[in-house]
């Protein structure tokens, strides 16, 4: 197996060498329900910075209109102008939070502003039309479904009763008429741009929140292991602490036991005090021998054999019924690799996924030479789907058959996607694939990356008061 590995190896290299992390393919995951909201949608700073720049180039487009001979009802249109200007002065003098509903209704307002305005301004024909797609595709992007779908609604209202009722403009020697047929498809295009921004915005919106969820949970996962880390310094610092002063009191029991055996060989209560006492630190002993054992993470370890981290990875694994066998080729030697946080929980995910849907045995592969180190795992199980072999590290809905039963087991994905983002943080590469006969992940770190320095001097652990 180690022979046939080191063969295949050169194929990665390239990949390890790589500096940039290859940006994930966004799937293809149907309609999505919508990104969990805030309770302030939109910042109300953003909404009257929006307005104003909006307001300023509607006060344009009429100057310039004007200058430039147009006729057309001027002055209703600045009026528009202007009721919009007072309700930014309002929001801005008004430091009120802006609630799903505000926004909702501040958004209709907004249409309804432009509305009337491309009314007052020649309707369809006016080529600022098109700006009645941005109230909905911000509603698209903050808001819930409901108020997408209601704002959309009235968008499709508002474009027509302004292409209907639409006052005429005019110009002395240019004609600004269009035609009845061109109206119908710059109405129909609205439209068809209301449901398509909407839907676009929407999707990209929700895949980012998505996205930004499962990158809170990669850092929420690499906190949890290093203060689990800590936690294992501080027990083992306290084992070792302990370890002399239970040593003196089970000697002094033990003396303190003979001695009041000859001096009062009719108090019995005394002696057996005294072996109880010798008892107890016997006990106290053992358990902090069992701690200084559970504290194997020691913060004073930097570096580890490679077997040692591989077996610490697998470990919570090792015990649920399937075989976790590991493989390392015998030269060169096995270097000591950095004992980080961010590659045991990496390397932790990527054993539990195997042995998740391995069938009886799950096989961890490691080989480096001069220029890489490649970790492989590798399970008997059914395989990833061939169709989800591009988005199975992405932080998306999917699917694969399990072993124990579980057709069509589904889950967040977050698993193959946080230990990607913890070992590619480390410099790594992590590739997934079928070998025919089960699931394959292979992990290659540039040689530098990963292996560390066992000789550097020690961190001292923290001090038990």
């Amino acid at each position: 197996m180690i022979a046939q590995y080191a063969q295949d190896i050169n194929a990665t290299k390239w990949r390890a060498k790589e500096a940039a992390v290859e940006n994930a393919t966004l799937p293809d995951t149907g309609p999505y329900p919508g990104p969990r909201r805030p309770a302030e949608p939109i910042r109300r700073r953003t909404m009257v910075l929006l307005r104003w720049v909006a307001l300023a180039g509607q006060m344009a487009a009429i100057i310039l209109a004007w200058l430039i001979g147009v006729h057309f009802a001027v002055q209703p249109a600045i009026g528009v102008v202007v009721i919009g200007g007072l309700l930014n002065l309002l929001m801005t003098v008004t430091p009120v939070r802006v609630s799903q509903r505000g926004a909702t209704w501040q958004l209709v307002f907004d249409l309804a502003q432009i509305a009337l305005l491309i009314g007052l301004t020649g309707g369809l024909s006016n080529p600022f039309a098109l700006l009645v797609l941005a109230p909905v595709t911000i509603a698209a992007t903050a808001l819930q479904n409901r108020q997408t779908v209601l704002i959309g609604a009235a968008t499709a209202v508002m474009i027509s009763l302004a292409g209907w009722f639409a006052l005429p403009i005019h110009h002395p020697t240019l004609d600004l008429s269009m035609s009845p047929i061109l109206q119908l498809g710059h109405w129909v295009a609205i439209l068809i741009g209301v449901v398509f921004f909407a839907g676009y915005a929407r999707r990209v919106a929700g895949e980012l929140a998505t996205t930004g969820d499962a990158l809170f949970a990669t850092q929420m996962a690499l906190a949890r292991e290093q203060k689990l880390q800590h936690l294992g310094g501080v027990i083992a610092a306290a084992a070792h602490e302990m370890g002399t002063p239970l040593a003196t009191i089970k000697l002094i029991a033990a003396e303190l036991r003979d001695e009041l055996g000859s001096a009062l060989p009719d108090r019995d209560d005394l002696a057996e005090d005294a072996a109880t006492l010798a008892a107890s630190a016997d006990r106290c002993s053992a358990i902090m021998r069992s701690m200084g054992r559970a504290g194997k993470d020691d913060l004073k370890l930097h570096a580890a054999p490679l077997l040692t981290v591989l077996q610490e990875a697998s470990e919570p694994h090792a015990q649920r019924g399937k075989q976790v066998v590991f493989h390392l080729n015998a030269e060169p030697p096995a270097p000591s690799i950095i004992r980080d946080a961010g590659i045991i929980h990496g390397l932790r995910n990527i054993i539990q996924n195997a042995v998740d849907f391995a069938a009886s045995r799950v096989d961890v592969v490691a080989f480096w030479d001069e220029e890489v180190m490649q970790i492989r795992v590798r399970d008997d199980g059914p395989g990833f789907p061939a169709t989800m072999l591009g988005r199975l590290a992405d932080p998306f809905p999917v699917s694969r058959r399990s072993q124990d039963g579980r057709d069509g087991y589904e889950g967040m994905g977050l698993g193959l996607f946080i230990a990607r983002s913890l070992l590619e943080s480390g410099g790594a590469r992590m590739r997934l694939s079928n070998t025919g006969g089960g699931a394959q992940v292979d992990v290659t770190w540039p040689i530098d990356r990963i292996r560390a320095d066992d000789r550097a001097p020690l961190r001292e652990n923290p001090k038990i008061l």
